[in-house]
């Protein structure tokens, strides 16, 4: 690479951090203030929780054909779009007069979101040789932990002094100032900095079937969905979690959400991206097996931070935030795999094929699900304490009627 081309590569790269950070910021945002939205609206976990279903699934499929638009025509200019698409929408959420025009309005925003990951994983491999790959895909993917680090942190102190609705219209100015930006990227020839250089002519076939042929996207796939089952169901509910059962306020529940899902994927993304180059260079299959030794870790350390006691809030950070970190390796292993796996003219179609099969099996599924348990038990409890359940209101038990409590009793939401 000489000179003027890191130079570009590191500006465009910039430029797709602050972008990712801005994406996670404006995802994060509905969990930080879901508290005073359902106080306001009367909505139950399961209705927040559709709204992430949703969100996620409208993402999917609008972008399998922004991925596919990635691979023909300019990444920048679509890029550019999708952010200030996102960044009107997150604003215009500030703007809901009811649950059912916010929900409108975070479809928005799942439409524009769409265009990140595709455009940008594409870019990026065509900024940065293999060796250096896994590296770049972290840096750009620290606009993750500190996206989320930053919604939880300021949204929850925005919230808590102007009302959550302040915290959509200031979320949306950044994203209009990026997406003037993301033009001045300098869009680099498909395939440029490939070992061996590729032809560019059209190839015969679908280019899905293309890339579906390639089996170790089919693992990656499989390891996607499942991995983000578990990721949106977490990041959705912890501040609930936090604030129902360790009963913490806005400020302080979203305060210890930013650093044990946020603040520690800076260092797993970061360790994870040199960890993930020196595996490749000892090995094909090296960065794999750190993606897959990293979540095997992280499995139980989560486990055992939603399962501490009442108030025990250091061990729940330890083992959160440890477990956390871990997951964010995933991400540094996985996604330059794709580049490695895939030809240059078809890494927006994979990027997008893997994002719409990771959220339509997986992410999209986990907040819902999740919802529905928290009300499902959350109303046990309440039984069992001797309260009834009008629509969303609790009242006291008429007298004399008694319920059982069931046998394995868990209200880990209410």
């Amino acid at each position: 690479m000489n000179e003027d081309h890191k130079k570009q590569a590191w500006f465009a790269l910039g430029v797709l951090f602050l972008i990712n950070t801005v994406n996670f910021f404006d995802r994060q945002i509905i969990a930080s203030v879901s508290k005073p939205i359902i106080d306001e609206w009367q909505v139950t976990d399961t209705m927040m929780g559709i709204m992430g279903t949703a969100f996620t699934l409208i993402y999917a499929v609008v972008g399998i054909p922004l991925g596919r638009m990635s691979d023909k025509g300019a990444r920048t200019k679509i890029l550019s779009l999708g952010v200030g698409v996102w960044s009107l929408f997150t604003a215009a959420g500030g703007l809901a007069w009811s649950f059912w025009s916010l929900f409108a309005a975070r479809m928005g925003v799942g439409v524009g979101e769409a265009s990140c990951s595709p455009a940008a994983n594409s870019l990026i491999g065509d900024l940065y040789p293999a060796s250096r790959r896994a590296r770049a895909v972290s840096i750009f993917m620290l606009g993750m932990p500190i996206g989320i680090f930053l919604s939880n942190m300021l949204s929850g102190i925005i919230a808590k002094a102007w009302g959550w609705r302040a915290t959509f219209f200031i979320a949306g100015i950044p994203g209009l100032i990026l997406a003037l930006l993301a033009l001045k990227i300098k869009e680099p020839v498909r395939g440029a900095t490939e070992a061996y250089q590729v032809a560019h002519h059209e190839m015969e076939g679908s280019p899905y079937k293309r890339v579906l042929s390639i089996p170790t996207m089919w693992w990656i796939i499989i390891s996607g969905a499942l991995h983000n089952f578990n990721a949106y169901a977490v990041n959705s509910f912890i501040p609930l979690f936090l604030g129902r059962y360790h009963e913490l306020d806005i400020r302080q529940a979203n305060f210890i959400a930013a650093f044990v899902l946020g603040a520690v994927g800076v260092i797993g993304l970061l360790g994870g991206g040199i960890l993930a180059d020196w595996a490749r260079r000892k090995s094909p299959s090296g960065r794999m097996l750190v993606g897959a030794c990293a979540l095997l870790l992280s499995t139980p350390c989560v486990y055992l931070a939603l399962g501490v006691p009442k108030g025990s809030l250091i061990n729940f950070m330890l083992l959160m935030g440890f477990g956390w970190m871990l997951i964010y390796v995933y991400y540094v292993t996985i996604y330059p795999v794709v580049q490695d796996v895939v030809e240059p003219s078809l890494r927006g179609t994979a990027m997008a094929l893997y994002f719409a099969a990771m959220y339509l099996l997986g992410g999209a599924f986990g907040t819902y699900i999740l919802g529905a348990l928290s009300d499902h038990f959350g109303k046990q409890a309440m039984l069992a304490a001797g309260l009834a359940i009008e629509g969303v209101r609790v009242v006291p038990m008429p007298p004399g009627q008694v319920f059982t409590p069931p046998s394995i009793l868990c209200p880990l939401f209410r």
